[in-house]
């Protein structure tokens, strides 16, 4: 009888219009793969990242750096960006169609504008960049060599990241839907099913999480026919991975959607996403669970706190567009379900990759009251806070504010004291929770406490900063300051404090020392280390010039000998600053 179930949802599935497609009109075949090699994925669209979502196709470069990159299509270089995390160095080409491609983590760009590059770091004294080029300037057409494929930035081994984005809002689109030549023939994998009760904060529980079946016919099941669960509002969230032709690896899913009774009520899609909105994947998955070590559990619902635009559909109580999903009446819920009534529900979980595979997960559930509730893990202290409420907390020397758009769902938030060595300009507070995140930054206010000897000093603030800690991680920030009243926004809850930061950053020379002849030499470099992690600036000089250091994923300073450096005797002057104002100044003299 269950296999008869499964198969009847299965000809459901194959015979509904309940797909949520993707945006009609992307031309398929107008971009090339902009390598010379079969296109092969480290990572795709909308695939799970600490707190974002990634915006791209990572493309392999066969563990190789220096690999030709191409223009995907005509148009021309409108930008180029260099920065030491992120793209690390990283080209725009606007194309004439109405999307721009972007190509990062590159080493170099062609001679002609890395020559213009450079120009523009020189003239304004800056390594990093992010130079608008005008549009007659660099022309390229399809298939032209554009760059050279690297490791730069956030990249963790050599390869391509490759996107497509609508040039007018600056949104991202799944590449993927534009026909690259990806061979894909594999139906997504589902690993497991979570529930959530959702009369509780999704934060103060642990989910009841079952493992998940492979059954035929490219279906799923859970061990048990039938979910027995004690809550009577529920929601439901998964764990899943795709993949393609020929490669094992693990990627994202493109597309979920769930339905009660033969009732479509959500989907959520990796379509378009843009930078402004990447950071509500922590409102997309079970942050708690993946904080504190578990699996990415991807939730079928929608938080209340999860403001539009976002991948989940519908976003609001309208009817359905006829042309987006023929068939289907206004969507009863978002998601959440009410099984109070005590019948078995059934359910069913759609999931689909880009290329349309599915992979199907059919189940039932039932409400049984039991008096074993639902398992309420370390309930947070402190007062409760909702989403769309501005919100604070203020007790004599410290206060925070949580802003209308921070929460994603409601939870207790509360403030502790630590850690109160009188020594320190400010107890140390713990405020909220890391299990617990934001989509707007938390403004934090902490009362400085002067020593007797800094009594009536009016620079005793000068040195002193704001530090968020969670556990080795610091978030270092110098504060606004309102009377004795330091105030810093932070993205993170953690533990904050006030700090006396009067040691300067450490410069350490690699491949030089006073006096060096460096005539056979290809490179200096310098290591800048600050015991609060809050390095604000580095610049250095040969000869009263500023020369071009780089600084990749902010390790090394690195300057590679050229023509601003010619033969002969010279002195170089370095300076690093950190957060909090001490500098540290080094000079050698050398010879070329």
């Amino acid at each position: 009888m269950k296999y008869l179930l499964m198969a009847f949802c299965v000809l459901c599935s194959l015979l509904s219009p309940a797909q949520v497609p993707s945006s009609a009109g992307y031309p398929a075949g107008y971009f090339r793969n902009p390598l010379d090699i079969p296109i092969k994925l480290a990572a795709n669209f909308g695939e799970l990242r600490a707190n974002h979502y990634h915006m791209g196709l990572d493309i392999r470069t066969q563990q190789k750096e220096n690999l030709p990159v191409m223009a995907a299509a005509d148009g021309y270089i409108a930008k180029v960006v260099i920065e030491p995390a992120g793209f690390g160095q990283a080209i725009y080409i606007r194309h004439p169609n109405g999307y721009t491609t972007l190509y990062a983590h590159l080493n170099r760009f062609f001679p002609a504008l890395a020559s213009y590059v450079s120009s523009w770091q020189y003239k304004t004294e800056s390594w990093q960049a992010a130079i608008d080029i005008p549009a007659g300037l660099f022309p390229v057409k399809k298939g032209q060599l554009i760059a050279y494929s690297g490791n730069t930035g956030g990249s963790q081994g050599p390869h391509l990241h490759f996107e497509i984005r609508r040039t007018a809002d600056d949104t991202n689109l799944n590449p993927l839907l534009f026909g690259m030549p990806v061979p894909d023939d594999v139906a997504p994998v589902v690993l497991r099913l979570a529930v959530f009760d959702r009369t509780l904060s999704t934060y103060e529980q642990t989910p009841r999480i079952w493992p998940v079946i492979k059954a035929p016919e490219g279906s799923y099941r859970l061990k048990d026919s039938v979910l027995f669960v004690t809550a009577t509002r529920i929601s439901f969230a998964i764990s899943a991975f795709d993949s393609q032709t020929g490669s094992a690896n693990p990627n994202g899913i493109f597309q979920a959607s769930f339905y009660e009774d033969e009732r479509w009520l959500t989907a959520f899609q990796m379509d378009n996403i843009s930078y402004n909105d990447t950071r509500k994947i922590n409102g997309h998955i079970d942050y708690k669970t993946r904080a504190t070590g578990g699996p990415w559990l991807q939730h079928l619902s929608r938080l209340p706190g999860q403001t539009p635009p976002c991948i989940y559909w519908p976003m609001t109580d309208a009817a359905v567009p006829g042309d987006l999903v023929r068939g289907l009446a206004r969507p009863a819920t978002d998601g959440v379900i009410d099984i109070s009534d005590g019948v078995i529900h059934s359910v069913r979980v759609e999931v689909r990759d880009a290329n349309g595979n599915l992979t199907l997960l059919p189940f039932q559930v039932q409400y049984r009251p039991s008096p074993l509730a639902t398992v309420v893990s370390s309930p947070l202290a402190g007062k409760m806070f909702y989403p769309g409420m501005l919100d604070g907390y203020e007790a004599g020397d410290v206060a925070f504010y949580v802003g209308e758009r921070a929460l994603y769902d409601s939870v207790h938030i509360g403030c502790r004291v630590t850690d109160s060595a009188s020594n320190m300009p400010s107890p140390v507070y713990a405020v909220g929770s890391t299990i617990i995140p934001l989509q707007e930054p938390l403004l934090v206010r902490i009362r400085f406490r002067q020593r007797a000897d800094e009594s009536g000093a009016p620079a005793a603030t000068e040195k002193v900063v704001m530090l968020r800690t969670d556990g080795i991680k610091k978030d270092v920030q110098r504060p606004e300051w309102l009377g004795d009243w330091a105030s810093g926004r932070f993205r993170e809850f953690g533990e904050f404090r006030l700090v006396r930061d009067t040691q300067p950053p450490v410069i350490t020379p690699i491949g030089i020392r006073e006096g060096a002849v460096l005539s056979k030499a290809r490179r200096i470099a310098f290591r800048v280390k600050d015991d609060l992690g809050g390095i604000k600036s580095f610049r250095a000089e040969i000869d009263d010039r500023w020369i071009c250091f780089t600084n990749d994923k902010y390790l090394d300073y690195i300057y590679i000998f050229d023509g601003h450096c010619p033969p002969g005797r010279h002195v170089l002057k370095v300076t690093a600053e950190d957060v909090a104002g001490n500098r540290t100044v080094k000079q050698y003299r050398f010879t070329r």
